[in-house]
């Protein structure tokens, strides 16, 4: 574990430790999404489990709802760790583990919505094209890539430290970086931007052609069935981007900004260095 003081401490409290009005929003966020998502989740899961006719739909759903679970069962902990102003005693591999399981599953969501999305264009923009595509299996098989990919991908986050001590306060406190704003780089930057464009775009170009496929029929098609789409869709994009751009696009603006005055730290520090041998002559 890292240890942390004086101007050393100083500039990792811009990223690693949050004010308390930060934390009491964070903490009280967290307890609003577990309270309402969990029983919504467990209810949905039962109900597709307990159906017997499968779709590929329902195999995405699935993993969807698992996926939420197991984010949704770290926030009581997040929580914890919020409400005590970013003090973890719970040791250097939970933190780990907590992080890691964090963005397994919430890209898991993020790309089970994509393959949702993209399900539904092909069975209501390409029908025919795709009646051999869109089979149970292949879409569970797709899945179990999709969960062994990102469990790769993301294996990193157990391999750094991500815990230091902090002595900012009389007794110190340990800070979890991966539980508020872990460690910043142009590689993160860049994986954070990548991450999230790619279901993004599928998502919004999958359900743009559903509704121009629905609004190109006739004007009775139209009354009985793409009004009643549209709300759908324009509701699931309206979760997507409520859920998840918030998150995505303060990241990306925290860390370039970290980045930026990283550099012009550097900067001015190198010209500084300059001036002083050039005085010295």
């Amino acid at each position: 574990m890292t240890v942390i003081n004086g101007s050393d401490e100083e500039r990792i409290d811009r990223y690693a430790v949050g004010s308390h009005q930060e934390n009491v929003l964070f903490a009280t966020f967290y307890i609003v999404v577990f309270i309402v998502a969990v029983p919504g989740n467990i209810l949905a899961l039962w109900v597709f489990v307990r159906e017997k006719k499968n779709s590929p739909a329902k195999v995405f759903l699935k993993n969807l709802a698992v996926a939420d679970l197991s984010y949704l069962a770290m926030l009581p902990l997040r929580v914890v760790y919020h409400l005590t102003d970013n003090n973890w005693p719970l040791g250097e591999v939970l933190c780990r583990v907590l992080g890691y399981l964090f963005y397994l599953n919430m890209y898991c969501s993020l790309y089970f919505m994509a393959f949702i999305s993209l399900d539904r264009f092909f069975a209501l923009v390409l029908p025919v094209r795709s009646v051999m595509l869109r089979k149970p299996l292949y879409a569970s098989v797709g899945s179990a890539i999709l969960w062994l990919c990102l469990i790769v991908v993301t294996m990193p986050l157990l391999a750094s430290q991500q815990t230091m001590r902090v002595n900012d306060t009389d007794s110190g406190r340990t800070v979890c970086r991966q539980l508020y704003r872990e460690k910043t780089s142009s590689q993160a930057l860049v994986s954070t931007a990548v991450a999230f464009s790619i279901p993004l775009v599928t998502i919004m170009f999958s359900y743009i052609l559903i509704l121009h496929r629905l609004w190109s029929r006739s004007r009775k098609e139209q009354s009985c069935v793409g009004q009643k789409a549209t709300r759908m869709i324009v509701l699931i994009l309206v979760n997507f981007l409520v859920a998840f751009m918030p998150y995505h696009i303060s990241r990306f603006v925290y860390i370039n900004g970290f980045l930026h005055r990283a550099i012009h730290a550097k900067g001015s520090a190198m010209h500084s260095g300059l001036s002083r041998g050039w005085c010295s002559r």
